[in-house]
């Protein structure tokens, strides 16, 4: 710290003298401080208000299947789970190679029922944040086990050791006379797979 920097702490400091510190209300949420009664459920609402297509079952290969059908260039982080079609592992795939993916499948890292929102950490599961971004249709796959109440449950849950993608929906943006285009900054297909 500079000497300058230094100085005028120090006469904050002295200014203040003994003054108490106040205590300051918090009113904002905290995590566990939202009930976990049907948490799944919203999340499925939420996200599907996005324009996401949400589809709940037990067997992710054959949903997957059903929503790509058959001939799809589709890629997937590496070593990924069988899906029971080909696939394209992501060995650091050009941006070019990314765009002509028809589709990506991956999993996720947690998903917040509060705001619909789906955290994708670098890594197996969701791999790198270009494979997400680039194609035009993104398959989401998400444990229903994984799903938290609210943002702050989120933080709390996750680590600081890899880059987070939080994900609301397909993308999309508005002009200034909110006339929405989708599919601008990411994805313009979401879907998401919530696996029960």
């Amino acid at each position: 710290m500079s000497t300058a920097k230094a100085d005028i702490l120090a006469r904050v400091r002295s200014a203040l003298g003994d003054t108490p510190v106040p205590d300051v209300r918090r009113s904002y949420r905290a995590a566990g401080s939202i009930s976990t009664d049907g948490i799944v459920d919203l999340f499925c609402e939420t996200v599907a208000e996005y324009r996401a297509t949400v589809h709940r079952t037990s067997d992710v290969a054959a949903t997957v299947r059903v929503i790509l059908g058959e001939g799809k260039r589709v890629g997937v982080p590496v070593g990924f789970r069988d899906l029971g079609l080909p696939v394209i592992e992501d060995h650091d795939l050009s941006v070019a190679e990314l765009d002509a993916l028809d589709a990506v499948v991956t999993g996720s890292a947690l998903a917040i029922a509060d705001t619909g929102t789906i955290v994708l950490v670098s890594g197996v599961v969701a791999g790198r944040r270009a494979l997400t971004l680039v194609p035009d249709h993104h398959v989401c796959i998400v444990e229903a086990s994984s799903v938290v109440a609210s943002v702050p449950d989120a933080i709390a849950a996750l680590g600081p050791d890899a880059p987070l993608t939080f994900v609301s929906g397909p993308s999309a943006t508005s002009d200034i006379e909110l006339d929405r285009v989708e599919g601008v900054h990411g994805p313009r297909h979401l879907d998401v797979i919530v696996v029960e």
